[in-house]
């Protein structure tokens, strides 16, 4: 009697998108100028995020990173296995992060997908005494099944609670927006600047489930 043959399948996949976008050397040191005189003109530019949509600037260097994020929405709904066009929106905010600044935990309701290009990103820490284990500048994702880790045992791959990366300039990151995540203070004096987004989709009956 031959042994049966076992059918192994991975359920509730969180899919990540990581692009290090052509041509960003260039576009970033347009964007690194464009975003400081915006900074310089309006107070709490990274915290009011919901007053104005970035990608409705206008401005060169803004376009050329709208139209990329545009493809990379369209790039991960294809390898998610969406088979269909999306009618979807985009809205934008820079986040210019100094010396000290962090985002706490959170997640982004009413959207699809978030995500995040750097622009420029310190190279060199000032660390004050402290902990050794501290990544400035880094961005942590976090395992969105609440109840995954109470049998984690060693060498469970189902069982990796944090994702953490320190993006390069140039990097976008694309990921569901249910997903929870922090970034890590900046400990530079040198400014992190990024921008955030949304793809938020607008309705349509054939997005509903079978």
């Amino acid at each position: 009697m031959s042994n049966p043959t076992a059918e192994f399948k991975t359920l509730w996949p969180t899919l990540f998108m990581q692009i290090s976008l052509p041509g960003h050397e260039q576009a970033n040191a347009v964007l690194i100028e464009h975003l400081d005189r915006l900074d310089s003109e309006k107070d709490q530019l990274t915290t009011d995020y919901l007053s104005d949509n970035l990608f409705n600037d206008g401005h060169p260097a803004v376009d050329w990173l709208k139209q990329s994020v545009q493809r990379a929405v369209v790039d991960y709904a294809k390898a998610d296995g969406v088979n269909y066009d999306l009618d979807f929106g985009l809205q934008a905010w820079p986040n210019i992060n100094r010396m000290g600044d962090y985002h706490n935990l959170h997640n982004h309701p009413h959207a699809w997908l978030s995500g995040t290009y750097y622009v420029s990103v310190p190279e060199h820490e000032t660390l004050p005494l402290g902990r050794d284990d501290r990544t400035p500048n880094c961005i942590s994702f976090f395992d969105p099944r609440p109840q995954a880790n109470m049998t984690a045992i060693r060498g469970d791959s189902q069982v990796d609670p944090e994702y953490r990366i320190k993006p390069e300039p140039g990097t976008l990151l694309l990921w569901p927006a249910f997903l929870h995540h922090l970034v890590h203070p900046n400990l530079s004096h040198e400014t992190r600047i990024s921008v955030s987004f949304n793809a938020v989709l607008r309705w349509n009956d054939r997005y509903l489930p079978d």
